[in-house]
Formats: C-alpha cells, structure tokens, sequence
C-alpha cells in the first residue's frame, strides 16, 4: 500500500493519496482544487485515481473533487448525511470501499464538526492482524484538539448540539480504536478550524488518547462548555466556501482561463473606478516603496489566500497587480478557496505604473528604534496593534490600540484620522495589510507609519514599554 500525505501550508489543510498497488488502483481524500500534484504521483505510481472521498463540506478550502471527477471520471464518496448538487456515492456508517486485493476503506460516521462528517479507516492487508493501519479524519479529530463546532449556526444547528455529537463521535468511534492506528488529520497548526491544533502532521490514536486536551475531558457536559468557548471568529469567506462544495461549480482550469487576462494600466484603473479590488501580492517592501492608490496588500509570501477571504468584498471583481509571473499563483491560490472573481492582472506588473507617480502612493515606515523615540517624545503616535487577541494579551506596547486586522475594515471609525498611527503586528506582514486598509479609506499618508519587523523586533532590541502576561511591566 501507498499512502501520501500532500500537505499545503499556506491552508494548514492536508490531503491523502492512497494506492493498492496490486491493483493500480487510488482514492484520493479531501483533496485541493489543483488537483495536478495527485495525477502526477497517481501516475508515477502506475496507479489510476478511480475514488475521491470527502470527509465532510469543507468551510476553509474548496476541494478539488470536481476537477478530480472531470478529468478522471473518479466516483466522489461522502458520508451518508450529506446531499451536494453533484453525483456522489453516499458511504453508510461502516460501509467499505474495496481498492484491490490489499487495501480497504471504511466508512466512520464522526459528525460533531459537521453533520455529515465521516472519517475513513485504511486497511492494509500486508499487516496480516486485521487492524485498521491508519485512519483519515478531516475535521473530527486533530492532533491536539477536535474541530470547531459552531460553523452550522446558519443552518439552524446550535454549536452546543454539534459539541455533543463531537463528544459521542470522539468516545464511541476514534477512541476506541487501537492505540497504534495512525492518525492523519485534515488540518494543523494555522488553521482556523479548530483553536488549538498541534503543527504535526501524523500522530497516533494512543498519543491523543494521552495528551489530547480534548480527549482528557472527563464528562459530555464539561466537553461541550470547552468546545464551545473561545472560538475564534468565523471566517469571512467561510459560508461561500462551504455553500460552493455543495454545488456544480465551474472547475479551476475554467476559471483561470478567465482570470489570467492581462490588462492595462487604463484598464486596470477603469475597473478600479468601477468597483473593482486592486489586489498587490508583491512583497511588503515593494509595496511601501510605490503601489497604485487604492491597493490592498496582501502578499504571496504570507496566507495570501485565508486573508484575502477575510478582507476583500466576496462580491466584487478582483484585479492582480504583481511581478510579471505572479498571477497565475495569485489566481490559483485565491481559486483553493473559491475566490473567483479574478478579472485579470496589471501586464508588465509595477512597471506599469513606476513612470506614473501621480497615481501611486508610498508607505512610511520607521525602525522599532525610531517606534520607540517617536512614543517618548512630547507628542507622541498611536500604536495600532492588528495582531490577534491571544498574541495582544500575551505581549504589547503599553497604550496601543487592539483591532485585529480581520475587523479593521469593520472598525475604522474607532481610529482616529487627526493623529500620527504606529501600525505593527508581529513581524510586518499583517501590519503593512493594515496600512493599506487604511489609506484606501482616506486616512492620510504621512499619518500612517509601518513599524519593520513588528512587536518581535522590538523585544529582540529589548526596548522598553512593553507588557503583558508574558512580559514584565518597564
């Protein structure tokens, strides 16, 4: 038996290709909308991809069971509960998926994350003992924590009712396995689908037995209170994502073909006038030194995707502005999560406008050392800290300002517009996102000053005035 881990950081979101090699036959399981990397290694492996199963209706990332089906003609299997616009096989709780002579699936029914949740246990039955090898678990269960609870709000479903079913699924299913089955999630570390998920990607039933919080709670009762509280904000772009893998939706090469149209710079500034979002995925340093006025950053060194799906209007038409050659992965990047209102790219990227410097706007900046002079002086900036709330209660500049970067949009008229801002976040990726925000909304530029390198430049220098729980009061 074969069996891959493809695991995508830039998502925290893993994916599984899984071979009988006696018969050539692969599934694949929970798999990314650039479905190119499993043909690759499917066909590597002399296997062809005949399966593609679901774990349940991913919220975070749209799956790339479609472009599988299309381009394969692979069944698509998913638990027994869920009802997509599409063909699919529904597995019962129980039910095997035969690959060939020596490999097996078996559908788990673990709803709590979702209602249609399933896991699939892998058998292999070159371990002669009849045992389950692995299990696959998407959300129900992560190395760490189990997944969030409270994303079928909209569907009438409260998350206290989907902590139970998690407790049952948990107890009654996944722990009673043995210890030694190995266990593959569906996310890690960085995902917001669950608060406190561990940054390896393989564990066992018997480690999580032993040091899963979640699994330690002794009662259903205290389970569900835990599960429930302290869930970070639901995602922007969550709803539409999950809404699309329940329907027909137009595959990634279609929709790229589409979006990879170059344009203008007088296009590019028509559409802008007419609603569109100028995107900027050019580094952080690139962007400060001279963008199109009304640019949103965002980079591709960072989560350009989850932040785009928080930040940008899920209705409005994007444009791409970045180095010649950045599109396509721009483009393909934003599609993984269903993002697909790119309607083209800046040609020839900044090029386009470096001649045009009435049209464009620089960032100003300032050292941690000169953050720190600036806040001792007589008339000293606001510190607009956009980090989450964890890491502002862990350590921060004494009198900042706390707006989380996925609520700034939403929270302008809490920042003044008459004083000098200081905007960091940790090391400068989100704090310079945050800069961008603020002047498209008309807040003036010499008035919004990016700190390099962040909170965490600042404690390496060992400046004063910062506090929290981890830190001492200066």
């Amino acid at each position: 038996m074969i069996l891959e881990q493809h695991y995508l950081g830039c998502l925290a979101q893993a994916s599984y290709l899984i071979i009988d090699e006696s018969s050539g036959v692969a599934a694949v399981v929970d798999p990314r909308r650039d479905v190119e990397l499993y043909l690759e290694s499917a066909a590597s492996h002399g296997a062809r991809i005949e399966h593609v199963l679901l774990t349940h209706f991913h919220a975070d990332f749209l799956s790339g069971h479609l472009e599988l089906a299309q381009c394969t003609g692979a069944t698509i299997h998913m638990g027994a509960p869920a009802e997509p616009e599409y063909d699919v096989h529904s597995l019962a709780d129980g039910e095997e998926l035969i690959l060939g002579p020596k490999v097996r699936l078996r559908a788990l029914a673990t709803p709590g994350h979702t209602p249609e949740s399933t896991s699939y246990l892998v058998f292999d039955s070159d371990q002669g003992n009849g045992q389950p090898h692995a299990v696959l678990t998407g959300d129900a269960l992560f190395i760490g924590d189990v997944g969030r609870p409270d994303l079928m709000a909209s569907a009438g479903i409260t998350a206290e009712e989907m902590a139970g079913q998690a407790y049952d699924s948990l107890h009654q299913k996944l722990m009673s396995l043995p210890d030694e089955t190995l266990l593959y999630p569906g996310h890690g570390a960085g995902s917001p689908c669950g608060k406190n998920l561990s940054s390896e990607t393989v564990s066992t039933i018997g480690r999580q037995r032993s040091f899963n919080y979640a699994v330690q709670i002794p009662t259903r009762e205290e389970f569900v209170a835990s599960l429930t509280a302290g869930q970070p904000p639901t995602p922007a772009y969550f709803p539409q994502t999950s809404s699309l893998n329940r329907t027909h939706h137009p595959v990634l090469g279609d929709v790229l073909s589409k979006s990879l149209a170059p344009m203008s710079l007088d296009a590019v500034l028509a559409a802008r006038d007419a609603g569109a979002q100028l995107l900027d995925v050019r580094t952080k340093d690139a962007f400060a030194g001279g963008h199109l006025a009304g640019s949103v950053f965002i980079g591709l060194d960072g989560n350009l995707a989850s932040w785009a799906g928080n930040l940008l209007d899920l209705e409005q038409d994007i444009v791409v502005i970045g180095e010649p050659g950045q599109e396509r992965e721009a483009a393909t990047r934003l599609g993984r999560i269903g993002l697909d209102r790119v309607c083209g790219y800046l040609e020839g990227g900044a090029a386009a406008f470096a001649s045009r410097p009435d049209l464009t706007v620089a960032v100003a900046r300032t050292s941690v050392d000169g953050a720190a002079a600036a806040l001792s002086a007589a008339d000293p900036p606001l510190v607009l800290d956009v980090r989450f709330p964890g890491e502002h209660e862990n350590a921060r500049i004494s009198g900042s300002l706390h707006v989380s970067l996925s609520e700034l949009a939403g929270r302008l008229d809490e920042v003044p517009r008459d004083r000098r801002l200081l905007v960091h976040c940790k090391t400068g990726y989100r704090s310079m996102t945050a800069t961008s925000l603020l002047l498209r909304a008309g807040f003036h530029s010499e008035r919004v000053i990016d700190v390099v390198g962040g909170i965490e430049a600042w404690i390496e220098k060992g400046l004063a005035g910062v506090v929290g729980e981890s830190c001492p009061v200066d």
